[in-house]
Formats: C-alpha cells, sequence, structure tokens
C-alpha cells in the first residue's frame, strides 16, 4: 500500500524515567521522576520547542505486579508516579500549542466522570486534548475495585463499545454557542441549546447533561491502543488516533491496511484516522556508539525484574518454575491483554528465543518496534514505514529521560526536516489541526444540514 509522501505525525509518550526496564538506574536518569514536576515541565518544554503533536501519558490504577522483590527494583510498573489527568492539566498551563493526550480505562471509570475531565482538559489547554480509550488488562487493577477477579475480555469491550458512546454523547450536550451569558436579560444559556443524553443500555444509565460547556475541539481526540479482533473494529469506529505495537513492517502495513479497511463500514473515511506505532529508538553517532548505549542500559536489567516483566506481559503467567535459558512454555490464552501475548509468543516463537533472551528483547519497548543505529539509519526506516503504508506517524519512546529524549529532538528530528517529513512550525493551535482531523459537528447541526 503506497502513499503519497507528506509530512508524519509525532508524539512523546513520556513514561517517568523513560520507558526501558532499568531506565531509573540510568546514571543520566532522573530516578524520582515520576513525582517531580519539573522535571515533566521541562519535558514538556523540549517537546513543543520541538513542534511534536502530543505529549502521550499511560496510566493504570494500580501496581502491575504482586512480586514485591522485582517491584522493589522498578519504576516503570505505576509505581510512584503521578496520575496523568492531573500532571496535564498542569503542564497545558505552561504550554502553548503541543497536545496533551491521557489513557483513561473504560473498566474501571464511569463515562460521566471521563466525559467531564477530558472537556475540562480540553478548556484548560485551549483545545489540546485527546482521550486514550483503553480497556484495563491487569488483574492487579480489578482488586482495587471492589472485586476479586479480573472482567472477562469479551465483557470489557463490550462495556468499552457503549462506554465510548455515552462520552461522546455527553460532549454533545451543548451547542457550541449555548452559553450567551447575557447580563442585561440574564440568560446564562439558551435551554433550546441543551440536549439531554438519556441513555440506558446494558452497562451504562446516564441522564445528563454534562455540567462542561462544549469542548473548544467539539470533542476532545480519541486514541485507542488495542490491536485484538475486538480492538481493531472498537478503534475503526470510535478512534482518531491508533497507539499500536509492531516488530516487522510487514505486521505494521498488514495492521494499517485491515483497520482502514474497515472504517467505510462506520461511514469513515481513511484520513478520519491516524495510525501511530510506538518507536523505541537508541541513537549513536556511529552505529557501533547506538549498541553500546543500548548494551549498557541492557547490563542494568536485574534478572527478577525481567522476568517479572516477561511474566505480566505474557498474562500474568507464573514463569519462575522453568529455566531461564530454555524456551518460554505452552501458555494458555490470557484474560489480559491478548494482542501482546501474541505478539511476544509468535516472537519467541519466530526467532526461537530463551525466556532471558525474550525479556532482554523486550525490556526496552515492551513488544514496540527497537531500532538501534545511527539518524539516517533510524530516518530511512521511519521514512520507510510512513511512505509505504505501515504508519501516519509514530509515537516515540524514549529510553531514559531526559537523555533520550533530547537525543531524538537534536539528531532525529533535523534529519526529518531535512527530508522535508516533519513541520517546522506548528500551522495551528489545537490537537485536531496538528493532526489534521475534522472537528466533530454538533448532532443538531448535522440534522440541520440533512434537512
Amino acid at each position: 500500500m503506497t502513499r503519497r509522501k507528506d509530512q508524519l505525525s509525532l508524539g512523546a509518550f513520556l513514561y517517568p524515567t523513560g520507558h526501558h526496564i532499568a531506565a531509573w538506574r540510568h546514571p543520566q536518569a532522573q530516578a524520582d521522576a515520576g513525582s517531580n514536576f519539573a522535571h515533566y515541565a521541562a519535558l514538556a518544554r523540549i517537546v513543543e520547542a520541538a513542534k511534536f503533536d502530543l505529549i502521550f501519558m499511560a496510566d493504570g490504577v494500580g501496581t502491575r505486579g504482586r512480586d514485591t522483590e522485582a517491584l522493589s527494583r522498578t519504576a516503570v510498573r505505576y509505581v510512584a508516579q503521578f496520575e496523568p489527568l492531573t500532571l496535564l492539566s498542569a503542564l497545558a498551563a505552561l504550554t502553548e500549542r503541543v497536545g496533551f493526550v491521557a489513557t483513561a480505562s473504560t473498566t474501571y471509570n464511569e463515562p460521566y466522570h471521563i466525559a467531564r475531565k477530558f472537556a475540562s482538559l480540553d478548556h484548560i489547554s485551549g483545545g489540546r486534548a485527546g482521550w486514550n480509550l483503553v480497556t484495563s488488562a491487569s488483574e492487579d487493577e480489578a482488586q482495587n475495585f471492589n472485586r476479586d477477579h479480573h472482567v472477562a475480555h469479551a465483557e470489557r469491550y463490550e462495556r468499552a463499545e457503549e462506554f465510548a458512546d455515552v462520552v461522546r454523547g455527553l460532549w454533545d450536550t451543548w451547542e457550541q454557542d449555548a452559553f450567551l451569558r447575557d447580563k442585561e436579560s440574564g440568560i446564562f444559556y439558551d435551554p433550546d441549546k441543551q440536549h439531554l443524553l438519556n441513555h440506558r443500555g446494558k452497562h451504562f444509565k446516564v441522564r445528563g447533561p454534562l455540567n462542561v460547556s462544549r469542548a473548544p475541539q467539539g470533542h476532545p481526540v480519541v486514541v485507542q491502543a488495542g490491536s485484538s479482533e475486538p480492538g481493531r473494529d472498537l478503534a475503526a469506529r470510535t478512534a482518531e488516533v491508533i497507539f499500536t505495537a509492531h516488530q516487522t513492517i510487514e505486521d505494521a502495513r498488514a495492521f494499517y491496511s485491515d483497520v482502514k479497511g474497515r472504517l467505510a463500514r462506520f461511514g469513515r473515511s481513511v484520513d478520519d484516522l491516524k495510525i501511530m506505532p510506538g518507536i523505541f529508538p537508541v541513537i549513536g553517532k556511529t552505529e557501533s556508539e547506538a549498541r553500546e548505549k543500548f548494551e549498557q542500559i541492557q547490563e542494568l536489567i536485574h534478572p527478577a525484574v525481567g522476568l517479572s516483566l516477561l511474566s505480566g506481559m505474557a498474562g500474568d503467567v507464573d514463569l519462575s518454575a522453568y529455566p531461564l535459558d530454555g524456551p518460554i512454555p505452552d501458555v494458555t490464552e490470557t484474560n489480559g491483554s491478548k494482542s501482546r501475548q501474541k505478539l511476544l509468543l509468535e516472537l519467541a516463537r519466530r526467532e526461537n528465543l530463551t525466556i532471558r533472551q525474550l525479556y532482554l528483547r523486550v525490556a526496552g519497548a515492551r513488544g514496540h518496534w527497537q531500532i538501534v543505529g545511527t539518524p539516517e539509519q533510524i530516518v530511512d526506516q521511519m521514512e520507510e514505514w510512513f511512505i509505504t503504508g505501515a504508519a501516519d506517524g509514530f509515537n516515540v519512546m524514549p529510553p531514559h529521560l531526559p537523555v533520550g529524549l533530547t537525543d531524538f529532538v537534536e539528531h532525529i528530528v533535523p534529519e526529518l526536516r531535512r527530508r522535508g517529513l516533519f513541520r517546522t512550525e506548528y500551522a495551528g493551535r489545537t490537537l485536531r489541526s496538528h493532526l489534521g482531523l475534522r472537528e466533530p459537528q454538533h448532532p443538531s447541526r448535522t440534522a440541520v444540514a440533512a434537512e
């Protein structure tokens, strides 16, 4: 699938100390990053100065894993870090253009809360908010919300479908010009421009109205991260950006073609959805320097941490009984992230990896595209993914922070610009304008236009 060569989108995926499982131990890393606001403020300014489309924040409402020994040695499994909407609201006050995307699960939240919070962030930021719609994949989250066991995968996606509809309906409570605030007449808002949702479905009963006025973007941008079969359908119907994980360009092209091909069933065009795979870049002036930098951080992985990470990604499978230098055992299908479990098992079988080799492979990018090389080598591959229909852009996952981000900004961004692949200035002020996405029209206006 060949496409015209235009400009790609870039997100900065800011995990507190960086994406590598041992990032916090790196000599250049900010070890207390998760609760250090000055750290995030500095990163946000770097990202905006480089003209990235957005900053992306992952989240989980529980630490990932119950192995205290392993958790005590890691900083990337939702241990000691800010709640993202609180953090992004503060960062919005320090920036003017860069977009902000935060993860919020449909499994352990209610639609009214999510609609209200993201509409508020869109107002605070002047139209730069995005919601990363996910279903929770961790049993550890379930036990923080009055449950002994996690909600079944199929039910999670069924709930997510209805959840997304309710949130969008709440965002359409008010027409754009509903609030007159006319002191002379005493009319604060026009009641004819308020639309109650009155939703009654299998999972939710939500009357409305939302008590936040219509968002500056109409709706905050909806991002989605699932790659399973239900996740692809949910994304094709509801998402405007997909953050996905692929190891090879062939897999990325197949996913891109498949999901874009589903859009027409939901009355959408291919330009209504941007696909941005994760990329974990290790950058050196020479290839040998890049390899040396990568090996330096790999040496910081404690075996207990590597094994715990792999066990969690494989669907909370206990691998401790198996030899580290033996093959990955056959495992049953998970009730967690099915797409990530499938990706890991296929990688292990394809390359005949041992348990130790597999956790070393995924300790940085955790299943996303990992590339180690010079700026030219990295941009060559990014360009190929972009122009041949594997990606509309990339979510950049720095190995450790802040240096992994500044390396990308100082070495990769100039090369992308030299090839005409990335902007030199922002053309607009909203996240939708950066991504080239349409602003959703209020249903009342759509109905009038159809008459």
